[in-house]
């Protein structure tokens, strides 16, 4: 393994030499060799997040590392900043593609990962349902309505669900942003959806808990995500919106957006039973805190290329 110094790690990360002594006296910078007063870092690692930056967020110890490493990719990646919008373009259009083909699928959508590409670029696949492509088509001009709400920096409101939604059910006229007037069951889930009168007062008061919630930004999409799909609100397509809306939350506090893929599907299902059935987040949690450090990973990669 490559090692800098206490100078060359503070000269990386614009920090002084003292800083970077007391962050490997307080055991904050991982795989360290101390020789006497002397220290050897790791070459690969990143610099610590400064707690500063955290304050007013309520953080359990449960996801403090977690949270830790995402938000130290997170800050190095906002170090190299800004990309080109050539470069922003390329990662938008390569994303989008995998995250709609893989939304789509786990909802039951036919169109693989290549013709999704291809029915994004306006080509039309044979013997494949209008019900596909729509769905395709819907996703992505719902992705980048999610895009300007978060250049915009508009708050999450009914309306904004509601207008999500519309765009991913653009092929169900009658339904598109509409809460459901009917009871539902998800088949195979443990949690039983609210009646239909109940719908629209807990999405009011899941919006209005936002204002107050002070835990991390990963945690609070993670658990607005549970509870969203918990209350169902539409006929259709609450899956597709409600992992929009928990990209949305993450784009808006600084992160890229995450892609649940397809082949994660059951693992994604079973976060929702332990929450419902043994009032346990975690899985969810953790599963998009990974998919998170996943994507800042690819990112720093490409920008290291």
């Amino acid at each position: 393994m490559d090692y800098m110094t206490v100078k060359q790690a503070a000269e990386r990360w614009g920090i002084s030499d003292r800083r970077v002594r007391l962050l490997c006296a307080e055991g904050k910078i991982d795989g360290i060799i101390r020789n006497g007063r002397s220290y050897l870092i790791p070459a690969n690692t990143l610099k610590p997040i400064d707690r500063r930056s955290l304050r007013g967020v309520d953080i359990s110890e449960q996801y403090a590392a977690l949270f830790a490493s995402a938000d130290a990719m997170k800050s190095e990646l906002d170090r190299r900043r800004p990309l080109t919008q050539g470069e922003l373009q390329r990662l938008q259009d390569e994303f989008l593609v995998e995250f709609t083909y893989n939304s789509n699928a786990i909802e039951g959508n036919t169109l693989t990962l290549q013709e999704t590409a291809l029915v994004l670029g306006g080509m039309t696949i044979d013997q494949k349902p209008l019900k596909d492509h729509l769905e395709a088509v819907g996703h992505r001009d719902a992705f980048l309505y999610v895009a300007e709400l978060v250049s915009a920096k508009t708050a999450i409101s009914e309306r904004t669900i509601k207008e999500i939604h519309s765009f991913v059910l653009m092929n169900k006229q009658e339904d598109r942003g509409v809460y459901r007037r009917i009871p539902v069951k998800i088949m195979g889930a443990f949690h039983e959806p609210p009646q239909p009168y109940l719908v629209p007062v807990q999405i009011e008061r899941l919006i209005a808990d936002l204002a107050h919630d002070k835990r991390h930004n990963i945690e609070k999409a993670a658990l607005f995500h549970l509870n969203f799909e918990g209350v169902h609100p539409f006929i259709d397509g609450n899956g597709r919106t409600g992992r929009l809306l928990l990209n949305l939350m993450l784009m808006q506090g600084g992160y890229p957006p995450i892609n649940v893929k397809f082949a994660d599907r059951k693992r994604y299902y079973t976060c929702f039973d332990s929450y419902y059935r043994d009032h346990d987040a975690a899985p969810m949690v953790e599963m998009v805190a990974e998919y998170v450090k996943e994507r800042l990973l690819q990112m720093l990669q490409i920008i290291q290329n």
